[in-house]
């Protein structure tokens, strides 16, 4: 079984894997959801990784060529990319078979706080990917919001990313730092999925990363030691970064919920009402 989309990148993925041709691949169905769909593709021993993405996306050529490429950033190398009945079509490395969902341990957690703080390490030049403007404008946008929480997220968060915006530098945010898509090939870590990149003065990567941790029963404080000390950061702003991260995480997350999660993910409704209550509780730590 292999993609249907496959023709307007096959022959790079045959220069890749050395086939003869596409009906000598093994395919394997990695992930597929409404907006994405991922595959590994192998002859004998060489695999390369085939995605298609629209809406959201869409935009992972654009974010290599900005970002990936000129920053060297902890990504698969893109053999190719291609645009074919309104989606992306990209041929990458593959970089290993075992992601830090399938295997949650503790060394991995603390791998991947040392990959993030080399990742913010890379020098970028503005502008900001997330003002202020933009949070208050999602935060007047996302329907179902209580007035009281609307009001502390407008008089609170938004000042605390201004302040942010003065008092850190701009770093790369990959947008979906999850275990999902943190793939090591048992020597090295790599971050995959970046079309939700941008630039950005908070620390939401590190937030999600210390999140998931917790929801598969590791500590915190840990993997934040990890980063700190990787990244010589200062503590006290490492924790306003995360808070406000955080709450610029949940934000986006809400929003895309709200105009589009319920048809590329119809079950996406179901996550508002613990997304809300989250931002309620981060906002609190303002």
């Amino acid at each position: 079984m292999r993609p249907v989309w496959l023709d307007p990148v096959a022959d790079a993925v045959l220069e890749a894997t050395q086939a003869p041709d596409v009906d000598a691949l093994k395919g394997e169905l990695l992930r597929e959801w409404g907006s994405s769909e991922v595959w590994r593709l192998s002859y004998g021993l060489r695999s390369v990784i085939v995605k298609r993405g629209s809406d959201a996306q869409s935009g992972e050529a654009e974010v290599y060529e900005r970002l990936v490429v000129p920053l060297g950033l902890p990504a698969p190398e893109l053999i190719q990319s291609a645009r074919a009945d309104g989606a992306v079509l990209l041929v990458l490395a593959d970089v290993g078979r075992v992601n830090l969902e399938q295997e949650p341990t503790i060394e991995g957690f603390l791998a991947a706080a040392e990959l993030l703080a080399g990742m913010r390490a890379k020098p970028v030049e503005g502008p900001s990917g997330f003002t202020p403007d933009r949070l208050g404008d999602l935060v007047e946008r996302i329907e179902s919001m209580e007035p009281e929480l609307r009001e502390h997220l407008l008089v609170k968060a938004v000042p605390a990313l201004d302040d942010l915006h003065r008092q850190a530098p701009l770093a790369v945010i990959h947008g979906d730092f999850v275990p999902k898509n943190l793939v090591t090939d048992g020597t090295r870590w790599t971050a995959v999925d970046w079309p939700l990149s941008y630039c950005a003065p908070h620390l939401s990567d590190l937030y999600t990363l210390v999140r998931d941790a917790v929801a598969y029963g590791h500590q915190s404080e840990p993997i934040v030691a990890r980063y700190l000390d990787a990244a010589g950061a200062d503590e006290d702003l490492v924790s306003r970064q995360l808070t406000v991260g955080g709450i610029c995480f949940v934000t986006i997350a809400l929003s895309w919920i709200f105009e589009e999660g319920p048809r590329t993910v119809p079950e996406s409704k179901d996550w508002i009402g613990p997304l809300l209550a989250e931002l309620a509780d981060l906002t609190e730590k303002l």
